[in-house]
């Protein structure tokens, strides 16, 4: 997995203690040294529903769902990748009922 990446790419990836940062520009790289990063700490035994993948756009979060799908083999799973809201609404729909005075349930709706 990592003969595909540059020096800074596996410098990146490989890091296994505290954040990552990453900076570059258009084309560098950049989806692919995170999607590599995250298969690798689930190779590492790191638990999926451990790492949270963030990203702008429904097309981005889904590109890189895909990468990291054709990184990774069973019995691995996917760890939450999406935007900052479907992200948010997920662990809403998770939580909603456990927070205390509130009469919502899980099939709440948002309008926006």
């Amino acid at each position: 997995m990592l003969q595909d990446l540059n020096q800074k790419q596996k410098q990146a990836v490989t890091i296994m203690r505290g954040p990552v940062l990453v900076i570059a520009g258009p084309g560098s790289g950049k989806t692919r040294a995170l999607t590599h990063r995250i298969a690798y700490l689930i190779q590492q035994n790191i638990p999926a529903k451990n790492i949270l993948a963030v990203t702008f756009t429904n097309k981005a979060a889904e590109e890189m769902r895909e990468r990291v799908k054709t990184l990774i083999k069973p019995p691995y799973s996917l760890p939450a990748i999406g935007t900052f809201h479907s992200i948010c609404l997920q662990i809403l729909r998770q939580e909603i009922e456990k927070l205390p005075q509130t009469n919502y349930k899980k099939n709440f709706v948002i309008y926006d």
